[in-house]
């Protein structure tokens, strides 16, 4: 069935042929006797230069701290943390050296309310916009793409879950446009590029108006369009959705709908040979004096060294990014970025990296590099403990690395051998030990609830945990997070309870319910063991002496009043667990 056609009234000055100069409907009074007409006049083409490309990180839902990162999963925080927006400002820059005007916004770095957001939206109106999207904030996130389609803006999705969702997600969020699958940065380029060569090939803008007002018109029955509607009568950027569909058939690595508004998913994209090739991040676009991390004491980035990790965690993200194949950027190219950072104030920093220590070599040439150069920066990295040893820590330090954050999961060899994960307790032992010898903070990420799990199994961990010289331990549920290997597992055997996305939200409760150990004994059991490890003499010690310094004083106060208060409101509280006598 067409659609109804809206009445129209001519002007006495229109000439025949022109086009009407407005719509008229007739208002009723109370009465029902209807008054004289209401004009609704089409508002003239904008003059004024729009913003080419916003890169953005949505506003929070309710104001909480959210940490996001394009090759990780997001999560509200615990810990005080506010992670920085590199990658997007690494979209940023290669956005920019494409020839386009670009903004990159932190909305939660800079505390953005929602409503300020839709003034900036207004004020710049972007052509394109470049969402990041995360489960736990899934329909937040995409709430951008509404004000996006009122001020003319096609929208693009990148992140960790809409890769291995894309149908899915374009199919719930009509005015969504584009998921970026995978690496991003070209892709992105190219969706603009090859849009933009459309509209000219065709000249699609000559007659279609900037802008939505017929989303809005009063004859429309549904309370909101649909993907058909938006596809056959939206204007987005002045272009017909149709002339966007028939520009992206053949562009790698996106979904997207086609002439029918139908999900189309094209081929996955290369990924990008030489990192080397990718600009530096545009720093400076981000509230890089806003981030900050536990322990250390000043503002501090993330700093990219290498994607990609050979290990086989049937649990980790990097099945559905980067995959087993390691790219490194070279020394050389960090250390530009390094002096760049160092220039802007910038002291403290994390070498970000599926695992910084995969290759060995690369590792001696940067810190060497670090050292030769006298570049005075405090880091951190990641690590796993079969991927590095005592000298090579020994260097680390001496380059200024003061902390390792170490995937550690479990202290019980079956989860670990289940979970593929390719290490045992004992090298844990080891090199945890090793880092502590030379001088180097550990951060301890623990997982509970991994397959395999049972009650002795946790306690198992949750000892290992208190066994080792760890300064800081986060103990965290497992995710089964789609598109791993451990998501199939979970969907195949019924071990997820969810009623959307947002449930998977790790801050305090879990999707993953087993008939052995449902969801809420598995929060109990994580909550308990932040509570063992924590309130003991070690942890107290870190405590004390970070808080010595004035500039951690406030921060640490803050992580350990959100930490007793996620574990259970009091350091006193307990929580009856089944299978124990607690």
């Amino acid at each position: 069935m067409s659609e109804p056609t809206p009445p129209v009234t001519t002007s006495k000055h229109q000439a025949p042929g022109d086009k009407p100069t407005g719509i008229k409907l007739v208002a009723p009074t109370e009465g029902g006797a209807h008054t004289a007409p209401l004009s609704f006049v089409a508002m003239p083409r904008e003059q004024s230069r729009r913003l080419d490309v916003l890169v953005l990180n949505p506003p929070s839902p309710d104001g909480d701290l959210f940490l996001r990162d394009i090759a990780r999963v997001g999560r509200r925080t615990r810990d005080g943390m506010i992670w920085p927006q590199t990658a997007l400002a690494q979209i940023g820059a290669v956005v920019k050296a494409a020839g386009y005007s670009v903004a990159v916004i932190d909305a939660i770095g800079l505390g953005m309310t929602w409503e300020a957001f839709e003034r900036y939206m207004w004020q710049h109106k972007p052509r394109y916009m470049v969402i990041h999207a995360t489960a736990p904030t899934l329909t937040n996130d995409l709430r951008t793409t509404f004000i996006g389609k009122a001020v003319g803006t096609l929208s693009m999705a990148i992140g960790t879950h809409v890769t291995p969702m894309s149908r899915e997600t374009l199919e719930s969020y009509p005015t969504l446009d584009v998921v970026i699958r995978g690496e991003p940065e070209l892709s992105i380029v190219d969706v603009i590029r090859t849009i933009e060569r459309q509209v000219e090939m065709e000249q699609a803008t000559a007659t279609v108006p900037v802008g939505n007002a017929e989303l809005t018109a009063p004859w429309r029955k549904l309370p909101f369009p649909d993907a058909s509607y938006l596809t056959t009568r939206g204007r987005f950027l002045g272009v017909a959705p149709q002339v966007v569909a028939r520009a992206l058939r053949e562009t790698l690595g996106i979904a997207f709908r086609d002439e029918h508004g139908a999900v189309q998913i094209n081929p996955d994209r290369p990924f990008i040979t030489n990192l080397d090739d990718l600009p530096i991040p545009l720093h400076d676009q981000l509230p890089w004096r806003k981030y900050k991390v536990p322990i250390v004491g000043g503002p501090y980035t993330f700093v990219l060294t290498s994607r990609g990790c050979p290990a086989g965690c049937r649990y980790c993200i990097k099945h559905v990014t980067y995959q087993s194949s390691v790219r490194h950027r070279s020394p050389a190219h960090v250390l530009q970025e390094l002096v760049m950072l160092k220039a802007m104030g910038m002291h403290h920093l994390h070498f970000e990296a599926d695992l910084f220590t995969v290759k060995k070599e690369f590792v001696y040439d940067l810190c060497n590099t670090i050292i030769k150069e006298g570049i005075q920066v405090r880091w951190s990295c990641n690590s796993r403990v079969d991927f590095v040893d005592e000298e090579e820590l020994r260097l680390m330090r001496r380059a200024g690395c003061f902390m390792i954050a170490w995937g550690l999961e479990s202290g019980s060899e079956a989860v670990l051998k289940r979970a593929h994960k390719g290490t045992t307790v004992e090298r844990i032992q080891t090199t945890i030990a090793a880092s502590h010898r030379a001088g180097i903070m550990n951060w301890g990420y623990f997982i509970i609830g991994l397959p395999g799990e049972t009650v002795e199994t946790i306690q198992q961990t949750i000892a290992l945990a208190k066994r080792l010289p760890v300064d800081i331990a986060l103990f965290h549920i497992a995710t089964p997070y789609p598109g791993t290997p451990f998501y199939y597992e979970a969907v195949a055997n019924g071990w997820i309870d969810m009623h959307r996305w947002e449930d998977y939200d790790m801050y305090d409760h879990t999707v993953l319910s087993y008939p052995h150990l449902n969801a809420q004994q598995l929060e109990a059991w994580a909550r308990r063991a932040a509570r063992e490890w924590s309130l003991r003499p070690g942890p107290m010690l870190t405590f004390l002496k970070g808080a010595s310094r004035p500039d951690t004083l406030g921060q640490l106060m803050q992580i350990g009043l959100n930490h007793v208060k996620w574990m259970g409101g009091g350091l006193g509280g307990t929580r009856r667990l089944a299978g124990t006598g607690d």
